[in-house]
């Protein structure tokens, strides 16, 4: 059980170095519930899309202890042979505690997991799920990114997320693909395809098509701030999204981040904000600006999305930094 005390006694920022004024939205207390599901490690419990898919919404806050780095969302599909898994979660104790969701829908194993990227919050609970004997399935560049930044990542982990990191280890991917793979649950196709370059290497979404639901990773985001990563094209992610958009255009869209939508949902909480962004940084640069003239871009329409504080400025930034040898 974990306790409700506010996260500035453990998360990774200091609270003693902000001013009141200058304290992020997850110091002041406008993320909601730190936990929504205190009696599991998961932060919220797993909610029913279609027939066939659920998934546990994770917080759109940073990864705490109090979260235990649920903040993103954790999937599952279920056939009528087997059970495929979206994301392994941040640890072992997320993964189980998915796990033990899982069972209380169906008592068919878990087969498959896909991981909609390189992340920490997509791939170290993998340690658990291959444990279980699931195929661990993911891009390509994800493998690169866990090879690359897997072990650094892990170690941030375990700091933040402490008793629930315990027995998490690197694993690696049994499965790589860089187009699409296709998977059949019994009587149910699942698709886990790559659209484009997006917000970080591997970005994949998970398509069921027979139920017109895509898991799509972090290609959308709804409700909190897209990161932009130094090695994220934000031209390249408007090209991936506008593929991505036209063939899930009626669909019901489980994002990266944020509850279950629509395409014109995840059209304004991902696309709008990359063009209106692009489009202020190519001013700045028009008018022979600076770096530090791109951290002064007002992106207050936007302050209601979480993580705004945490990522507004430093997005402008990376921006910038890449358009300039665009």
């Amino acid at each position: 059980m974990r306790s409700w005390i506010l996260v500035s006694a453990i998360a990774i920022w200091s609270v003693s170095s902000y001013t009141a004024e200058e304290k992020t939205a997850l110091q002041r207390g406008e993320y909601g519930p730190l936990d929504k599901a205190p009696g599991t490690a998961l932060y919220d419990y797993p909610l029913k899309v279609s027939e066939h898919v659920y998934s546990a919404i994770g917080a759109t806050q940073p990864p705490t202890y109090q979260n235990a780095g649920h903040n993103n969302n954790l999937s599952f599909v279920i056939g009528s042979e087997t059970v495929l898994v979206v994301n392994g979660g941040s640890n072992n104790a997320l993964a189980k505690a998915l796990h033990v969701e899982i069972k209380k829908v169906t008592d068919l194993p878990v087969k498959y997991v896909i991981s909609e990227n390189g992340q920490g919050h997509a791939v170290y609970g993998n340690h658990y799920w291959k444990s279980q004997g699931a195929t661990l399935i993911g891009h390509t560049d994800a493998q690169h990114e866990i090879d690359e930044r897997g072990f650094d990542g892990l170690s941030r982990m375990r700091e933040y997320a402490k008793e629930f990191a315990e027995d998490t280890d690197l694993v690696n991917f049994d499965i790589t693909f860089d187009e699409q793979y296709r998977v059949d649950l019994g009587n149910l196709p699942v698709i886990a395809k790559m659209y484009g370059s997006a917000h970080s290497p591997g970005d994949v979404s998970v398509l069921v098509p027979t139920e017109k639901v895509v898991l799509a990773g972090d290609m959308a985001f709804h409700v909190r701030m897209p990161p932009i990563f130094d090695d994220t094209d934000t031209a390249l992610w408007l090209e991936s999204f506008n593929l991505f958009a036209d063939e899930v255009s009626d669909w019901t869209i489980v994002p990266g981040h944020g509850g279950p939508t629509d395409i014109e949902a995840v059209t304004a909480g991902t696309k709008d904000y990359i063009v209106f962004l692009r489009g202020k940084v190519l001013e700045i640069l028009d008018n022979g600006g600076s770096l530090d003239d791109a951290y002064k871009i007002d992106q207050s329409q936007y302050s209601h999305w979480h993580t705004y504080d945490e990522l507004a400025a430093r997005n402008a930034g990376r921006v910038f930094e890449r358009m300039e040898f665009e």
